[in-house]
């Protein structure tokens, strides 16, 4: 069988003097311990530490990233995943289709991810195909029958020491809890608090999910008032567990308070079903501006993710639901729809905002002349049709010059496939050490300080970025 593995000098620079240091700065923080600080693998994952069903389950089911890849192509997503409501897609015949397609992720990132996970994690050489498919299908499945790749086990064997999981405000943490308290399992999960479900009232399930925020905090939530004074509970409460982040995923960056009248209106409008769109909008751009507020009263993070169209296609988000594969990216502006807030809060010392896109102009632009400035502000890293090597490369020449690296979050594997997490990070590293390597090959850096950002951009940075106790 044809066999394939991974080169030990992968995504470093062909120049041999300056790959030299590149290996260098990467073998000093290879084995370094893994802060994920925001992602959405499921705490319940390690809670239960139940084996993976299948190497269909672990790799390829609910991976956007790989099912876009052959959707793309014209391979109907049913084929790998099935549609909400029906029979399961036998595994082996989701990972017939995967094999049969492997030339389609040729120099993605998704291939990268792929094979780190199949050769480096379950030791896999044999190179994916659709003659090998059903050998790898079974090398990978005996795999998964041992206790040593178990979600714990795997956890510790990643390296990971914090892992933040998404989760929503009405959530009981019951998961996080549970570990917190089990003394056999060593490393942190902590939630995030993402409240982008009760922002926008013209949406639908707004007002479930409103029901179930009073329900979660105890606080009426028929006013508008009674809403904000809900959120500011449930911050509370995911503090008390761990959490030092919040997260939100608006179509937009603006921030812009309403008059309390006014969103009292909005509010009481929308509990009746009578929210138009543009007053939907209002309200969320008003409810936007108040969790900057919250973060700026109590110190948590807050992680700004906008400019995406979510679920572009609507026949898709029908049959097989959200986080398919078809949300889009949107140009995305971030200087003045900040303005106010920035104006309002952004030279304290309590907010910090952690700024994310989709949109790479916005990096230079925007991004790194505010993080530049205002102390609150720091340029997230690159992100989800961003993590690829070469777009990492580009945001850190676009951000460099203004924010430096103190002002950056260090990486975000943003990942719902548990395996690929130390495949990101392997790629983040080798990533920043190529850079750094460039920026020492042209007497721009010393050696010495090339070392002591590589080991900053994998311990100091993501830490203190997101508040979290070393």
């Amino acid at each position: 069988m044809p066999t394939t593995k991974m080169h030990p000098d992968r995504l470093f620079p062909s120049d041999p003097a300056t790959r030299d240091v590149a290996r260098e700065l990467y073998a000093a923080v290879a084995d370094s311990p893994i802060c994920s600080p925001h992602g959405h693998v499921p705490a319940s994952l390690l809670a239960e530490n139940e084996p993976f069903a299948s190497p269909t389950d672990l790799l390829i089911t609910g991976d956007h990233y790989v099912t876009r890849v052959l959707h793309g192509a014209g391979i109907p997503l049913s084929t790998v995943q099935a549609p909400a409501g029906e029979p399961p897609v036998d595994p082996r015949d989701a990972w017939r289709v995967l094999a049969a397609h492997w030339h389609l992720f040729r120099a993605t990132p998704v291939q990268y991810w792929l094979e780190y996970q199949l050769g480096e994690v379950f030791g896999v050489t044999t190179r994916l195909s659709a003659e090998t498919a059903d050998a790898v299908y079974d090398e990978v499945d005996e795999k998964l029958r041992e206790d040593a790749f178990r979600p714990r086990a795997l956890f510790e064997r990643f390296g990971v020491d914090v892992l933040a999981t998404t989760d929503d405000p009405a959530d009981d943490l019951a998961a996080h809890r549970a570990l917190a308290a089990d003394p056999s399992f060593h490393g942190r999960v902590l939630p995030t608090f993402r409240a982008d479900r009760v922002m926008d009232p013209s949406a639908p399930g707004w007002l479930v999910a409103v029901d179930r925020l009073a329900t979660a905090s105890d606080i009426p939530c028929d006013t508008y008032e009674g809403m904000l004074a809900a959120l500011r509970a449930r911050r509370a409460f995911f503090r008390s567990v761990g959490g030092t982040s919040s997260d939100t995923g608006v179509p937009d960056a603006w921030a812009v308070p309403l008059d309390p009248a006014e969103a009292a209106r909005i509010h009481r409008a929308a509990y009746r079903g009578r929210a138009t769109a543009a007053e939907g909008v209002a309200y969320r751009r008003d409810i936007l501006y108040r969790l900057i507020e919250m973060a700026a009263d109590d110190g948590m993070v807050m992680q700004l993710h906008p400019g995406v169209h979510r679920n572009h296609h609507a026949p898709t988000l029908a049959r097989h639901g959200a986080d398919t594969g078809h949300d889009m990216p949107l140009p995305t502006g971030f200087t003045e729809p900040l303005r106010r807030a920035l104006n309002d809060f952004g030279t304290g010392t309590e907010l910090r905002l952690v700024l994310f896109t989709v949109d790479e102009t916005a990096f230079s632009r925007e991004l790194a002349p505010l993080a530049g400035f205002y102390p609150s502000v720091y340029v997230g890293a690159p992100w989800w049709f961003l993590d690829t090597p070469d777009a990492m490369e580009r945001y850190r020449r676009a951000v460099t010059d203004s924010a430096g690296f103190a002002k950056t979050s260090g990486f975000i594997d943003d990942t719902r496939a548990f395996c690929s997490i130390p495949a990101r990070h392997d790629m983040a590293r080798r990533a920043d050490a190529s850079y750094l390597a460039s920026l020492v090959a042209t007497h721009r850096l010393s050696e010495a300080d090339a070392a002591e950002i590589a080991l900053e951009l994998v311990s100091r940075i993501p830490y203190d970025t997101f508040r979290i106790p070393r």
